[in-house]
């Protein structure tokens, strides 16, 4: 079963889930902020994304965090961060299957999934 990795506030995500839902697809839904994003669910992710993929500097959270903090990114202090504020990660993020994890939504971007 797919899995939809959301903040259940964003716009985006919500339309991802509305397009899932009215393709008759199932799926279950991990809430980010809500069900949370702990240390063996982040490297999930990040094995199927790549990590500055997964980074979500156009977001208010990577706006608001301290300078220092963005210029000394590398990959030890990117997954603290992401541990840290979990709205960091870029989403939606749709778990098709073991291998394979599509980051944001656009319209007709679901188009190919069946239900």
């Amino acid at each position: 079963m797919l899995t939809l990795y959301i903040i259940n506030t964003c716009d985006t995500c919500r339309k991802a889930r509305k397009a899932l839902e009215e393709r008759g697809i199932p799926f279950n839904t991990h809430d980010l902020r809500k069900d949370g994003l702990s240390a063996s669910l982040l490297e999930h992710i990040l094995e199927r994304v790549p990590l500055l993929e997964a980074i979500n500097k156009r977001s208010k959270t990577w706006r608001d965090l301290p300078q220092e903090a963005k210029d000394n990114l590398d990959a030890t202090s990117a997954r603290a961060l992401l541990l840290e504020h979990p709205t960091l990660l870029k989403r939606p993020l749709l778990e098709v299957d073991h291998e394979t994890m599509q980051v944001g939504y656009r319209d007709g971007d679901y188009d190919q999934l069946s239900g």
